[in-house]
């Protein structure tokens, strides 16, 4: 990773509210995540609930630095677009990978481990442990 790249995060959910506030969430939890692009990619393209790929590969291609691109989903046909997204190839930018962890507490681990300018390796390790993170 070149001085300038940081890994690029897409925020996928039903919900185009619930995937801008997360994101939103996330940058402010982060400190504002300065160099941090995060698109949420929420609900489909008429406003409704639901999931686009269109939406989705745009959000990607918007938020892609050069350093890869972690894409976090909320629920069951979310995971089901990005990971037919990935096996179509060409859809995506090259390094994009689909995130296996909670939506909420990933997000804002995969951003402050991104703000801070590590590989996309460590962004979706930051992410996944967030399942670790115990309430009581």
């Amino acid at each position: 990773m070149t001085e300038g790249q940081r890994v690029g995060i897409v925020l996928v959910s039903h919900s185009a509210e619930v995937a801008a506030s997360v994101a939103e969430l996330a940058k402010g939890l982060a400190g504002g995540a300065e160099g941090v692009s995060v698109a949420p990619a929420g609900g489909t393209e008429g406003g409704g609930l639901g999931t686009s790929a269109e939406l989705i590969a745009a959000a990607a291609a918007a938020v892609d630095r050069g350093a890869g691109v972690a894409v976090l989903t909320d629920l069951g046909s979310a995971v089901l677009t990005v990971k037919a997204l990935l096996a179509e190839g060409d859809e995506l930018p090259d390094n994009t990978r689909l995130v296996d962890a909670p939506f909420v507490e990933g997000a804002v681990a995969a951003v402050v481990t991104a703000a801070a300018g590590a590989d996309l390796a460590a962004v979706e390790a930051a992410a996944v442990e967030a399942y670790s993170y115990r309430k009581v």
